[in-house]
Order: structure tokens, then C-alpha cells, then sequence
């Protein structure tokens, strides 16, 4: 990856001098965040927890797309091997949609 491209400016005060400048890139989300995004678009009723953490997420990145607004996360109770046990299902939100789509309102 190569360095960005640094331009000059002058500024005037009481002296002058010579400040760079660095061009501003649009920042898309960073690759997990798109990953996990993705992996929420595609299913409608959202993914467990569970399922997020065996596809390489981490409960701290599922926390960071929750605050970011990104995904919501609500707990729910299913039964499996007759029991009744409660998990967590994550949802991508509108944001995390419009992040996905490059639309601007996508905040990250």
C-alpha cells in the first residue's frame, strides 16, 4: 500500500509558514465490519451469537456494531434438547444497511 500523496499550503498569520496537507479519503468500514455486516444482510431474521462467534467474530466486534448503531442485539429464548435456553440474535439495522450500500447516512 503506498503512502498517501502530502501537498503544502502556506498559512498566513504574524509569519508565514508551510503546513502539509494530507487529502481526505472516504473511509469505508473496516473488512470485519463489512464481513459481519454482510453475513447479517443475509439472512432476515438476523444470526445468533453463537452462530456470529463460529464464523470468526468476536463479542467484542458484535459490542463495537452495536454501539456504532450498525446491528441491534435482543435475547430470546429457544428450546433445544428439550430444554429452554437463551440466546442472543443480532440484526443488521438501517445504518448497517445503508453502510453496506455506500449511501450516505451510513455513519462509521
Amino acid at each position: 500500500m503506498s503512502p498517501p500523496s502530502v501537498s503544502f499550503e502556506i498559512v498566513s498569520n504574524q509569519r508565514s509558514r508551510v503546513r502539509p496537507t494530507i487529502p481526505h479519503r472516504r473511509r469505508g468500514p473496516k473488512p470485519d465490519r463489512r464481513r459481519a455486516l454482510e453475513l447479517l444482510a443475509s439472512c432476515r431474521d438476523g444470526r445468533t451469537e453463537a452462530m456470529m462467534l463460529a464464523h470468526g467474530f468476536t463479542v467484542e466486534q458484535i459490542v463495537e456494531l452495536v454501539r456504532a448503531g450498525l446491528a441491534t442485539a435482543q435475547p430470546e429464548r429457544m428450546r433445544a434438547g428439550g430444554h429452554e435456553i437463551e440466546v442472543t440474535r443480532v440484526h443488521i439495522t438501517d445504518a448497517g444497511q445503508r453502510m453496506l450500500l455506500g449511501e450516505p447516512g451510513g455513519r462509521f
